[in-house]
């Protein structure tokens, strides 16, 4: 399913792209945003989401989905072909780290059993952005679509529950990867004293997996959703 959308954004930002003049000299400007990362919730995750998983299982921790909700930054190139297509290559960074305990377990000495369940994402995109007023306009909406490689690592450390014998032993697992998906957005661009400088609200939202290697890895999925939405304000710099 993922493979099918990436596929169809793709085509879609390759279509705006050559929508631009072939003439046009391209304007360069340096987009620079800060913001929020909210995943994916829990009704909607993926089959087989390592979080979910750890929410539903025989003993099941205690957190949210919402509490991996955190800030992201994002930095990007863009080339402007004429006044109403964008071209832009990003990267960005979100990184939280969540506490966790067991729901319905305890040591033998009444504390509770702890863990930090730890999720980094870091996206390089290509987007097209498609303005459908042109640059000339005193506020600019716009919308685009684009491609993500999404670098991820995903942590359990701390102490766990063998669920045979109920021994508790410390531990960390790890699984990284780097996954592809679609990115689409959507945002408004408002001109601050002219043309070089601008102010940008925008929202995107990303959709990708990764696999964390499930039981062989020490994860009781084999699955980890990445995709959430990104609600960033930016500062725009024209050369």
């Amino acid at each position: 399913m993922i493979r099918t959308v990436t596929r169809t954004i793709g085509l879609l930002a390759l279509g705006l792209a050559l929508a631009a003049p072939a003439s046009a000299q391209p304007v360069q400007s340096l987009h620079l945003g800060v913001g929020v990362f909210s995943p994916r919730g829990f009704d909607s995750r993926v089959e087989g989401d390592v979080l979910v998983e750890n929410l539903t299982t025989f003993e099941p921790l205690l957190f949210r989905i919402e509490d991996f909700r955190n800030a992201n930054v994002l930095g990007e190139w863009q080339l402007a072909f004429g006044d109403r297509v964008e071209v832009a290559a990003g990267v960005g960074y979100y990184s939280e780290s969540v506490p966790s305990v067991y729901r319905e377990l305890i040591d033998q000495d009444g504390t509770e059993i702890t863990q930090d369940l730890k999720l980094r994402i870091v996206p390089i995109t290509g987007v097209v952005r498609f303005m459908p007023f042109g640059r000339a306009s005193d506020i600019q909406p716009y919308v685009g679509a684009g491609i993500g490689a999404f670098n991820w690592r995903y942590t359990e450390s701390g102490e766990f529950v063998d669920t045979f014998d109920f021994t508790i032993f410390e531990d960390r697992f790890v699984a990284s990867g780097t996954d592809f998906g679609p990115v689409v957005l959507g945002g408004v661009r408002i001109p601050l004293g002219g043309d070089i400088y601008g102010l940008t609200l925008e929202y995107r939202y990303q959709i990708a997996e990764g696999e964390t290697g499930g039981f062989d890895n020490g994860f009781l999925a084999d699955a980890i959703d990445l995709s959430g939405g990104n609600f960033n304000v930016g500062f725009l710099i024209r050369f």
